[in-house]
């Protein structure tokens, strides 16, 4: 453990960099966009998301 960090904690840390790097990583000014686009109307930005889990998660 040169760096501090375990092979796992390494790992996920370069999952999330992977992640962040293809736009896979929602930021507040993200879901600010995504709310304005959906003139924050709740159950727009909630279809929105459900529409969204299957492409992001897949089973």
């Amino acid at each position: 453990m040169k760096n501090g960090l375990t092979k796992k904690q390494l790992a996920d840390y370069e999952q999330l960099c992977r992640d962040r790097n293809s736009g896979r990583v929602l930021t507040p000014d993200g879901l600010r966009l995504i709310c304005a686009a959906c003139n924050y109307d709740t159950e727009a930005i909630g279809k929105h998301f459900l529409e969204l889990l299957p492409k992001i998660c897949p089973q």
